[in-house]
C-alpha cells in the first residue's frame, strides 16, 4: 500500500477538530500553543460558570495559567461544590492530551484550594521521580511556597508533615513495611495524615494506571482510599483516560453509576455501552462535559503529517522466517509427542507456556524485520537537518542478562532475543517426569524424552545462528554507538562495539545515578543536540518531553518512528505524547513501520482497536485519537470474529462460502488447513475428530498465524480480511453498519427546525435538560450542481439519463464507479443510497444530453419541495387523499432527534430505539440549521423515528 498522503491528514483533522476557546470563563490570557477540541464536544455547552476563584491576579494576568487552563480548573472546583447522592463528594475528569499543560492545571487546582484553607493535598503519579515535575508545576504558577513531600522518603508510621502536597506512586498504595506496627501500610499512613473529615484535593494523575481497578490490588486500593475518603476533592488526570469503558471503573466520583442514576451499579453502565457500541461511548463524553465532570481538550495537529511505511521483506529474512515457523510446527509436534509419552493429564500450563514463547518469538522476528528500513528512513531525514525519535517496547534486556549469566559475567557478541525465547521454552518447560502425578513404570522414557529435548535444542543452536540480533543493541549500533543515541528505557546494560571493533557487555550506570536520572541526562543530551537521535521505550513514555521546544538549544524538527506498536492505546497516546507539546517551534512528524508480515497486523489491530474507542470515550468522537490510518487494521471486533468463523468453518467442510480462497495459494482449501494445524487454530481431538481450538478469538488467531512461513501467512490473511470486508459490504447494504458520526444532510442540503421539546431530568449530580428536535432536512440537489458534477465526467457511459415512463420523467445524473456500479443522483433525493448496475439502468432509462435533462430536472426538484412520488408520477397520492402523510421520495425529510444529558434518560430511550429500530446502533450525527446557522442539537441520538 502507497504511504497516507500528508493532505488527506489533514483534512481529516480539519473535519474532526475546531479551534478550542473557552466558552464560559472568560478570563486569563491564550495558551502559547493552539489547541482543539472535538466537533462532538465542541457543540455540547458546558454549565454556567458559578464558582470564583480565589488565585491572585497577578498569576492569571501573567498568563502564568493560560485561560484554557483556568477553565479547567474553575469547573473542577465547581463540580466539587456538589455532594452525590451517595454522600459522596463529586469528582472531575481533566481528559487534556500529552502536551496540552495539564501539570500546570493540577498545580492550579491544589494552589485555589490552599488559598480557600485546604492545606494538605494528595498527589498520585507513576514514578517517585515524577515529584521533581510537580515542585516545577507549582513554582511554575508562583506557588513555591506549597511544599511536596515524597512519600517514599518518609518512614512508615510518620505522619508528623502538617501540610502540603504528599506524593506518591501508584504503587505505593500497596506498599507494606516488613517491620510491622500500627502504621505498617503505607495507605494506613496515607489516611493517618489525611484525618477521615479530609476534604482537600486527591490528584490522580496518569490516573489510567489504576484501569484495572477489580483484577489488581492497586486498582482496588484507589477505589478504596476514595471510599474512605468520602469528601476528598478528586481529581481524575489523564490523556487517556479510559481506552475501554470497562476501565472506567475507578471512576467512581463521577457519578454516572450508583444511587440516584439510571445504572445502578457499574457492571449495568458497562453492560449499557459496550452493548450499543463506539456510538454509545459519544454519546458518554458528551454528557459528562454538559454535566460540567469533564473537560478535554489537545494540540493542534497543525503541521503534523503522519503516514504508514509498509515495509518488503528481503529474501534472506524470508528464508530464515520461514525456517524459524517451520521449526516451531516440528516443535509442536515434538511437545505433543513427549506429552503423550508420558501421559500427561493436565496440559494448560505447558501450552500456555508454548503459545506465550511462540508469539514473543515471532514478535522479535517483525521487529527485526523492520530495523534495515528503519536505519534507511532515519539517515535520510538526519542528512535532511531533522533529528530522530524511535519508539519500541521490548529491549530485549533478559536475553542478554541470561546469557551473561551463562558465561559468568562475560560477553563478546550481540545476541538473538528471538533465540534466547525459543531456547528457554525449552530448557524450561519442555514436558518431563516431574510434570507427571502417577509414578512412572519404568525408566525406558525418560532417556527418550531427554533425546527428544536435546535433539530440539541442537536444532536451535543451528537456526540461532541466522536469527537477527537484539534490535534495541543493533539500532544504537547502526547509528554509531551510546556516545550518539540518547536512550531512554528501563534496562540496566547494553551491548556496545568498542573502537576495535569488539563487542562487550557494560552497564548503563553512570556515577552516583539511578537508571532514572540517566534517563532524565539522555534526555537533556538530546534536548540540547549533543546526541541526535533518541530511543525510548515505555519506561520513558510518560513524563519526558522531547518536542522541539522553544527553550531548548535543540530546535530540529523531529521525526518519531514507530518501530514497535505499543500494547495499548494508553501506551501509544503517552508515546506520541512525547515529542508533540506545548510551546514547540515546530510540530513532529510521525511515521509507523509495519512489515508486510500479515501476523503483524494484529499488533496493529489491538491498538486500533483501543484508539478508536479511546477517541470515542475520551474525546467523543472515535476519530479523535491518531488512530485514522490504523483503523484498517482493527480486526478485533464482531466482523473479525464472523469473519474467523466462516473462514475455519469453511476449510473444514462445514459451510459453502461465498469468498473464494485467494488465487495465489497453492492446494487451495487443503493447504490452508495444514498450516492451521501447524500453529494449532484447527487440532485433532480423540473424541470429536478434526475441529476448531475451543475459544479461538481473533486475538489467538492473529497470534498464531505469526508461525506460519511468510507466503503461507500472508494468503492466509488474505482469505481471511477478504471475509471480513465482505461481511462488511453487507452490512452497509442492508444498513446495519454503525457508521460512527455522520453529517446529516452535508453540502447543499438545507435543515429547518420544525419544533423542539425540553425535558428536565432528574440527575446526579444535578438536573440535566433533554431536548427533543424535530427537523427537515432538504436533500434535492439543483441543477447547477448537478451539471457542475456532469462537467467532471469522463467515463463513455457516464452522464445524464432520463426514465422512459411517460408524463413528468425524472432524470438520472449516474457516475460509474469501479466500472461495475453507477452511483445515482436524483434531483429529488440527492445521492441515492445503493448503486446500480448499467444493465438495471438501461432497462428503465435513456441517456441525454445537458441540453435535454434540464427542463425535466429543474421540474422535478422544484414539485417534489412539497409532493411525494406517487403525485408525481400518478397525479395523486391514494394516502394525501385519506387525509395521511406520505414522504415518499419528497425533498424535504423528516427527523427527530435527542440532544443533552442523554445518560440520566438512556435505559428508556434505549428500549425505545430497539422496538423502533430492532437495531443496537445509536446513530449520532451533526447538522447544522438554516435558521440560525449553527449546530443544533450537536451530536445526537437520532432514533429512527418519522423516517
Amino acid at each position: 500500500r502507497n504511504p497516507t498522503p500528508v493532505k488527506t491528514w489533514c483534512s481529516w483533522m480539519l473535519t474532526c477538530f475546531v479551534s478550542f476557546c473557552p466558552s464560559s470563563a472568560t478570563i486569563g490570557i491564550s495558551h502559547p500553543d493552539i489547541v482543539v477540541e472535538t466537533n462532538t464536544l465542541s457543540s455540547v455547552p458546558p454549565p454556567d460558570v458559578t464558582y470564583t476563584l480565589s488565585i491572585p491576579e497577578t498569576t492569571i494576568s501573567s498568563g502564568l495559567l493560560s485561560a484554557l487552563q483556568l477553565e479547567a480548573i474553575i469547573y473542577a472546583c465547581q463540580q466539587h461544590e456538589v455532594i452525590l447522592q451517595n454522600k459522596q463528594r463529586a469528582g472531575f475528569l481533566i481528559g487534556d492530551g500529552a502536551g496540552v499543560g495539564k501539570g500546570r492545571t493540577v498545580a492550579g487546582i491544589i494552589l485555589e484550594n490552599y488559598l480557600k484553607g485546604r492545606k494538605k493535598s494528595l498527589w498520585f503519579s507513576i514514578s517517585n521521580d515524577l515529584k521533581f515535575d510537580a515542585e516545577r508545576d507549582l513554582k511554575d504558577i508562583d506557588a513555591p511556597n506549597i511544599p511536596v513531600h515524597a512519600l517514599n522518603k518518609i518512614k512508615y508510621g510518620d505522619t508528623a508533615t502538617s501540610e502540603g502536597v504528599l506524593f506518591a506512586t501508584y504503587s505505593a498504595l500497596i506498599g507494606e513495611s516488613q517491620a510491622g506496627g500500627q502504621h505498617r501500610t503505607r495507605i494506613k499512613q496515607i489516611l493517618d495524615w489525611c484525618k477521615p473529615e479530609f476534604d482537600g484535593v486527591i490528584i490522580f494523575d496518569e490516573c489510567h494506571k489504576a484501569k484495572n481497578a477489580t483484577s489488581t490490588k492497586m486498582g482496588k486500593a484507589v477505589l478504596d482510599l476514595q471510599s474512605k475518603l468520602p469528601l476528598a476533592r478528586v481529581v481524575y488526570a489523564s490523556a487517556t483516560g479510559a481506552s475501554e469503558p470497562k476501565n472506567m471503573i475507578y471512576m467512581s466520583r463521577l457519578g454516572i453509576w450508583g444511587e440516584g442514576t439510571p445504572f445502578r451499579a457499574f457492571d449495568d453502565f458497562l453492560h449499557a455501552i459496550e452493548k450499543r457500541g463506539v456510538g454509545a461511548m459519544e454519546i458518554v463524553a458528551m454528557d459528562m462535559k454538559v454535566s460540567g465532570m469533564y473537560i478535554a481538550r489537545q494540540l493542534s495537529f497543525s503541521g503534523v503529517s503522519f503516514r504508514v511505511e509498509e515495509i518488503g521483506l528481503d529474501s534472506d529474512f524470508k528464508e530464515v522466517y520461514n525456517k524459524a515457523a517451520r521449526l516451531w510446527a516440528e516443535a509442536l509436534q515434538v511437545f505433543m509427542h513427549a506429552a503423550d509419552e508420558l501421559g500427561l493429564v493436565s496440559r494448560k500450563s505447558l501450552w500456555g507456556q508454548f503459545w506465550s514463547s511462540h508469539q514473543r518469538f515471532f514478535k522479535y522476528l517483525c521487529i527485526a524485520a523492520k530495523v534495515r528500513s528503519l536505519v534507511e528512513l532515519a539517515q535520510k531525514e538526519l542528512e535532511a537537518g531533522k533529528c530522530i525519535v524511535i519508539g519500541l517496547q521490548s529491549t530485549g534486556e533478559s536475553r542478554t542478562r541470561e546469557v551473561l549469566d551463562e558465561n559468568d559475567g562475560h560477553l563478546d557478541r550481540f545476541v538473538s532475543a528471538a533465540e534466547g525465547v525459543f531456547q528457554s521454552l525449552v530448557t524450561k518447560h519442555f514436558p518431563s517426569e516431574k510434570q507427571r502425578r502417577e509414578k512412572a513404570p519404568g525408566n525406558k522414557r525418560k532417556p527418550r524424552i531427554e533425546e527428544m529435548k536435546q535433539g530440539l535444542l541442537n536444532k536451535i543452536s543451528v537456526l540461532g545462528k541466522e536469527l537477527p540480533l537484539n534490535t534495541l543493541d543493533v539500532l544504537i549500533d547502526k547509528f554509531g554507538g551510546p556516545d550518539k543515541v540518547a536512550e531512554m528505557t528501563g534496562r540496566k546494560g547494553r551491548v556496545v562495539r568498542r573502537p576495535d571493533g569488539s563487542v562487550r557487555y557494560e552497564s548503563r550506570a553512570e556515577q552516583g545515578s539511578t537508571i532514572d536520572q540517566i534517563n532524565l541526562k539522555e534526555k537533556d543530551r538530546f534536548m540540547t543536540g549533543e546526541k541526535s537521535v533518541a530511543i525510548i521505550s515505555e519506561a520513558a513514555s510518560s513524563g519526558i518531553s522531547l518536542q522541539a521546544d522553544r527553550r531548548v538549544k535543540n530546535q530540529k524538527r523531529r521525526v518519531h518512528m514507530t518501530l514497535e506498536l505499543p500494547w495499548s492505546a494508553d501506551r501509544a497516546i503517552q508515546q506520541f505524547g512525547r515529542t508533540h507539546r506545548s510551546n514547540q517551534v515546530n510540530a513532529p512528524e510521525y511515521i509507523f513501520l509495519i512489515s508486510e508480515l500479515a501476523g503483524e497486523r494484529r499488533f496493529a489491530s489491538i491498538v486500533a482497536k483501543r484508539l478508536e474507542s479511546l477517541g470515542a470515550l475520551t474525546h467523543g468522537d472515535r476519530r479523535a485519537t491518531e488512530s485514522r490510518d490504523l483503523s484498517k487494521y482493527n480486526f478485533e471486533n464482531k466482523y473479525g470474529t464472523k469473519a474467523l468463523d466462516k473462514v475455519t468453518k469453511s476449510i473444514l467442510g462445514h459451510i459453502e462460502n461465498k469468498v473464494p480462497p485467494p488465487k495465489g495459494y497453492p492446494g487451495g482449501n487443503a493447504r490452508f488447513f495444514q498450516g492451521m494445524m501447524h500453529v494449532g487454530i484447527i487440532c485433532k481431538e480423540p473424541r470429536f475428530g478434526i475441529s476448531t481450538e475451543k475459544d479461538c478469538s481473533i486475538t489467538k488467531f492473529l497470534n498464531r498465524i505469526l508461525g506460519l512461513e511468510v507466503h503461507k501467512q500472508n494468503h492466509l490473511f488474505q482469505y481471511f480480511t477478504d471475509n471480513f470486508d465482505y461481511l462488511i459490504e453487507k452490512d452497509k447494504k442492508e444498513g446495519k453498519y454503525d457508521m460512527g458520526i455522520l453529517d446529516l444532510a452535508p453540502g447543499n442540503d438545507e435543515i429547518y427546525e420544525e419544533k423542539q421539546e425540553n425535558f428536565l431530568t432528574a440527575g446526579n449530580p444535578q438536573d440535566g435538560q433533554v431536548v427533543l428536535y424535530k427537523i427537515s432536512v432538504d436533500r434535492g440537489m439543483p441543477w447547477e450542481e448537478a451539471h457542475a458534477k456532469f462537467l467532471k465526467l469522463s467515463a463513455p457511459d457516464e452522464g445524464f439519463y432520463l426514465s422512459y415512463k411517460v408524463g413528468v420523467s425524472p432524470p438520472k445524473k449516474t457516475r460509474l464507479h469501479g466500472r461495475k456500479n453507477f452511483l445515482v443522483y436524483k434531483p429529488n433525493i440527492g445521492k441515492q443510497t445503493q448503486p446500480e448496475s448499467l444493465n438495471n439502468l438501461l432497462q428503465r432509462y435513456h441517456k441525454v444530453t445537458p441540453e435535454e435533462a434540464k427542463d425535466s430536472w429543474e421540474n422535478q426538484f422544484t414539485f417534489s419541495l412539497k409532493n411525494c412520488s406517487h403525485a408525481n408520477w400518478n397525479g395523486k397520492c391514494k394516502k394525501i387523499e385519506e387525509g395521511q402523510e406520505c414522504l415518499q421520495g419528497m425533498r424535504l425529510r423528516q427527523y427527530h432527534m435527542l440532544c443533552g444529558a442523554l445518560l440520566r434518560v438512556w435505559k428508556r430511550v434505549s428500549d425505545v430505539v430497539s422496538e423502533i429500530t430492532s437495531s443496537s446502533i445509536l446513530q449520532i450525527v451533526r447538522l447544522k440549521t438554516k435558521q440560525r446557522n449553527k449546530q443544533v442539537g450537536q451530536y445526537t441520538l437520532l432514533p429512527h423515528l418519522g423516517f
